[in-house]
């Protein structure tokens, strides 16, 4: 045994040498250099000579031990068919970004290297996912819990969108079971075949043919894709940076002027209109009862410094002295346009003002709040990049977006601020596959109207925006007849879009439901993250369809020869094909 043990050490110490190459720089070059200077030591029979200093790695903070599956069981790794029969496990939970905080930038790096097309957002648990399927010989399993979000977003992409890709089926899972201790903990149970798996797969409760990363019954693994057909049609509100454009009486930091002096500057010179629009973000979409604005802001546009002098130039000496001694400090390498276009916006967004030109009104949505509500504004304004803008301006185009089966869709792929939505166009908008003729849909038409008008007299007569009306809308004491009436409207609309797609089978049936778990206990008399919506298997039903057709459609496009040239979601390593890494013979 010990013979065999330090035969054994000496195979250990060129692993350890291996790994420690990639730790102890932090650029590939450096660790390219690192690793020939242990490769040559190891070639002149060397290689004790670091013996000790890996053991002082062992023994740092954090520490450096590695350990190499191969070397410690060689019985299953050189057999015919390589690699273990099972894994069963709970492996940890940790958010990807607290990864490098926790353990250190090298040791993600390391992740990041090891499991091609990962990310750095993805949870600790996908790459111990990744791990054990790397390890398993053909035809065998394993079993792990992981958390909620592993078929969501980077931790999907970055686990078991891979496995399903590269030869894994997973063939049994329970979703939100409660972790049986004392630990208020929700879990996800997951059983992964490295091949195929040779009958009906167990989706919770029920038989299924598929089971994919998304864990759900039916599409695809990958992100859904931007769709040619939705291009031009959504837009972030434009990015002045710089409050010293506008002119607001409710400013706090002494940097904005006094709407008194914007109507002083009209009645001296009226021209001045040409460049002064109301200014509108999401807090006045969400708070006022009809959406009104507030604030004014300048806006030249495009135009050249000594024309908007020659024009405008009380409001030039107003940008002048407000806005250009901040963006003067910047970098002007870096930052041309704040420095040396001082008067401009940071970005107008002329794709936006082209596209809503000659509209009366177009849609628009607060890109930041849990209401998910979409409402109508004129289009002579600047709209702030709190906004998202749609060039649309038919009924039926409000209600394909205001109806549940794009909320479902924009909720589960959007990122969150707390608990707040985040609506990303690119995510949320040019991905989602609407029926077909939805913009002009008679039916959408008629039911989209109907719910428009109810809910704007409904704001008006209680005196309550948007946030204060569908907090009211999801609230399971609120009985009041016109709430109630809101919600039978809504139930209605949900009812035709579902009925556009030709998802007649699909159930409107709403329930008061938890968005996520929550300790009872820890949340106290905190208000619950309670919304009135679809139940779980109702929602996964809608959004596998979705992803189906998402397919569809993308795929209608390439042969088409229309195809979006951009996908949504994680870009791998940052958009480059990461190298393939050879942990065979990674010194040769």
């Amino acid at each position: 045994w010990d013979e065999a043990q330090y035969e054994l050490g000496k195979a250990q110490l060129l692993g350890d040498l291996a790994v420690a190459a990639f730790f102890e720089a932090q650029k590939p070059k450096e660790r390219e250099r690192k690793r020939g200077e242990f490769e040559r030591a190891v070639n002149k029979g060397e290689a004790e000579h670091f013996r000790g200093w890996l053991d002082e790695r062992r023994r740092s903070d954090p520490p450096l031990a590695p350990f190499h599956w191969e070397i410690e069981f060689p019985e299953v790794f050189e057999r015919e068919n390589p690699g273990f029969d099972a894994f069963v496990g709970n492996p940890p939970f940790q958010g990807g970004r607290n990864v490098t905080t926790t353990h250190g930038a090298a040791y993600s790096a390391w992740l990041l290297k090891i499991h091609e097309e990962s990310s750095g957002g993805a949870d600790l648990v996908a790459h111990f996912f990744r791990r054990a399927f790397d390890l398993l010989r053909s035809g065998c399993a394993f079993g792990l819990i992981a958390t909620n979000t592993i078929a969501q977003g980077d931790t999907r992409a970055s686990g078991l969108r891979w496995i399903c890709q590269h030869g894994g089926e997973i063939y049994f899972v329970r979703k939100r079971v409660k972790w049986p201790g004392i630990a208020a903990v929700v879990v996800s149970v997951l059983h992964v075949m490295k091949g195929q798996f040779p009958r009906l797969k167990r989706l919770d409760n029920r038989f299924v043919q598929n089971i994919t990363a998304f864990l759900f019954h039916r599409g695809g693994h990958s992100d859904p894709v931007r769709l040619a057909a939705n291009a031009g049609k959504s837009f972030q509100g434009c990015i002045v940076l710089g409050m010293g454009f506008t002119f607001d009486d409710t400013g706090t930091k002494g940097v904005t002027t006094p709407i008194s002096e914007m109507k002083r500057l009209i009645a001296k010179y009226p021209g001045n209109r040409e460049v002064i629009f109301p200014y509108i973000g999401g807090e006045e979409v969400n708070t006022s009862p009809t959406h009104a604005h507030h604030r004014y802001v300048i806006n030249f546009g495009e135009r050249g410094e000594d024309e908007c002098w020659r024009r405008w130039p009380d409001l030039m000496a107003i940008v002048e002295d407000k806005v250009k001694p901040d963006r003067i400090t910047k970098d002007a390498k870096k930052y041309p346009r704040m420095v040396n276009e001082w008067w401009k916006y940071w970005n107008a967004r002329p794709e936006l003002c082209a596209a809503i030109s000659g509209l009366e009104r177009v849609l628009v949505i607060s890109r930041v709040g849990n209401a998910f509500a979409f409402c109508f504004k004129t289009q002579r304004c600047v709209f702030s990049e709190r906004l998202v803008v749609f060039p649309l301006s038919t009924n039926s185009s409000f209600s394909t977006l205001q109806a549940r089966v794009h909320e479902t869709w924009a909720r589960f792929f959007s990122a969150t601020l707390k608990d707040d939505l985040m609506y990303a166009p690119s995510d949320c908008f040019e991905t989602f596959p609407f029926p077909e003729g939805w913009e002009t849909h008679a039916a959408l038409e008629t039911v989209g109207k109907e719910y428009y008008e109810f809910r704007a007299a409904l704001m008006i007569n209680n005196n309550e925006g948007l946030t204060k009306t569908y907090n009211r809308f999801h609230d399971p004491a609120e009985r009041a007849s016109e709430i109630l009436k809101l919600r039978e409207l809504h139930a209605a609309m949900d009812r035709v879009v579902l009925d556009a797609y030709g998802w007649s089978d699909v159930p409107t049936d709403c329930e008061f439901l938890l968005d996520y778990e929550i300790d009872e206990e820890e949340w106290g008399s905190k208000k619950k993250p309670i919304r009135y919506r679809w139940p779980d298997e109702v929602q996964a039903e809608v959004l596998a369809r979705l992803l189906e057709l998402n397919a569809e459609r993308a795929q209608a496009e390439v042969r088409s020869g229309a195809a979006a040239t951009k996908k949504c979601g994680r870009k791998p390593d940052r958009g480059r094909k990461p190298k393939q890494t050879n942990t065979g013979d990674l010194f040769s």
